[in-house]
């Protein structure tokens, strides 16, 4: 995946992603092709493919750009606050895109992305031992890809507060005293 500074490759990715993004509302995306998606986005395969390997890295691509904003990596790793207000934030910020990955049955690809940005913050945890940290990362990647889920398969969603709330208490702790 392209992750230069040029402007004219940045706007055909953003171009590529968005063209991706109402094809999924428009039908599955299984039945999407490299030649349909460049065709609707106006880029020849030859620019999609110098910014991407796959559609799955366009999808990739997206959930990174829309990715949770934190003010700053080491903040979050000391504050299950911050991060659950983060986290919130961006699945009610995100419904429509997340609902497209839980109604195309690729959900595992936020699993995914949550899973690499905890990474990220191991690097600012070294109280943490290097063994461990995956596991912690894994459990939570994959219980806020199943939050997700559950958020976006209801008719009614709740607020980001009681999102946060429940984030909060899980990760907490305070949901099993």
């Amino acid at each position: 995946m392209y992750c230069g500074c040029n402007p004219t490759a940045l706007s055909s990715q953003k171009q590529i992603s968005d063209t991706l993004i109402r094809l999924m509302g428009e039908k599955a995306y299984s039945s999407i092709t490299v030649c349909e998606l460049c065709r609707e986005a106006g880029i020849s395969r030859q620019t999609f493919y110098s910014l991407f390997r796959s559609i799955e890295n366009v999808v990739l691509f997206t959930l990174r750009q829309k990715a949770c904003d934190f003010p700053n990596q080491s903040d979050v790793t000391g504050s299950p606050e911050l991060l659950c207000r983060c986290y919130s934030r961006y699945i009610c910020s995100n419904r429509s895109l997340l609902s497209l990955l839980v109604e195309n049955d690729i959900v595992w690809m936020l699993y995914d992305s949550i899973y690499e940005s905890l990474l990220c913050c191991q690097r600012q945890s070294p109280e943490m031992a290097d063994s461990v940290f995956p596991y912690a990362a894994h459990f939570l990647a994959g219980g806020l890809t199943g939050l997700v889920r559950q958020y976006c398969t209801e008719r009614t969603a709740v607020s980001n507060d009681a999102l946060y709330d429940v984030l909060h208490d899980l990760v907490t702790g305070a949901y099993f005293r």
